[in-house]
């Protein structure tokens, strides 16, 4: 598999989450032999929902609307 960021060569790791629970959690993840970048499930699900969420606010047509000049009160 390729790295999203620099195309390089990303490897299975195990991966150690203290920060997010009181229980060190292992999981598996992708780490980059170039750069260092790590993917795991829930990022790639988060950049799933954003990378289709901008192709469907790009779907919709740009219509031009009306300004209004603005009232004095």
């Amino acid at each position: 598999m390729k790295c999203t960021r620099c195309s390089g060569l990303m490897v299975t790791d195990h991966l150690l989450d203290m920060q997010e629970s009181y229980v060190p959690m292992w999981m598996r993840g992708l780490r980059c032999v170039t750069c260092g970048n790590i993917e795991d499930p829930l990022i790639h699900h988060h950049r799933m929902v954003q990378h289709t969420r901008r192709t469907k606010r790009l779907a919709i047509p740009f219509t031009k609307t009306a300004v209004r000049p603005a009232v004095a009160a």
